[in-house]
């Protein structure tokens, strides 16, 4: 099988034990403990340590969320908009040099300062409306084919802030990293 190494940077890594956003946007996300990690532990089969989804039967095949900064940017520029701040999106690896969309279905590594977690991409993860609120008007339909990807945790380790490497059994293009990808039409009518 065929090996891709593509040098990322690891931005982010979002752990918070609880859920912000739920209930009406209107009325604001809940105010709940989150935390950039310098080091995030990943259990396989489980998730993030201290993350809410760590653990949880519901969430097995998508506990880790993996998500590339360039998409966050290419959406803030389409929308006229600064900057907007990656964790605001609750993505738990935010990474930077990373084309996610061919992923899914396949099985990944990252590596970070010695340690190593592989992950099976199981699907893009849906931006939800509250990106509205959260990021600014228009970023949940800019949002959509770029949110990222759910990923199960195959393997036990730590990543790390900082520079990193993803190792992809298929040729990935970091040039497309902000672009949507395209969405399959929706068979219902």
């Amino acid at each position: 099988m065929p090996e891709f190494r593509y040098d990322v940077e690891i931005l982010h890594l979002l752990v918070s034990p609880q859920h912000a956003y739920f209930g009406r946007a209107r009325d604001g996300a809940a105010e709940v403990a989150t935390v950039d990690a310098a080091e995030a532990e990943v259990v396989a089969g489980k998730g993030i340590v201290g993350d809410r989804f760590f653990g949880k039967a519901a969430h097995m095949d998508a506990a880790v969320t993996v998500f590339s900064v360039e998409a966050l940017e290419a959406i803030a520029a389409e929308l006229g908009a600064a900057a907007f701040d990656p964790m605001l999106t609750r993505r738990n690896v935010i990474l930077r040099g990373a084309h996610l969309p061919p992923l899914v279905g396949e099985e990944f590594t990252v590596e970070s300062d010695g340690g190593r977690v592989t992950l099976k991409g199981g699907r893009a993860a849906h931006p939800c409306a509250w990106m509205d609120r959260m990021l600014a008007p228009g970023a949940h339909a800019a949002m959509r084919g770029r949110g990222g990807v759910r990923c199960q945790p195959l393997t036990s380790g730590v990543l790390h802030r900082g520079p990193g490497v993803l190792v992809s059994p298929v040729e990935l293009d970091p040039v497309r990293a902000g672009e949507p990808h395209r969405l399959k039409p929706d068979r219902l009518p």
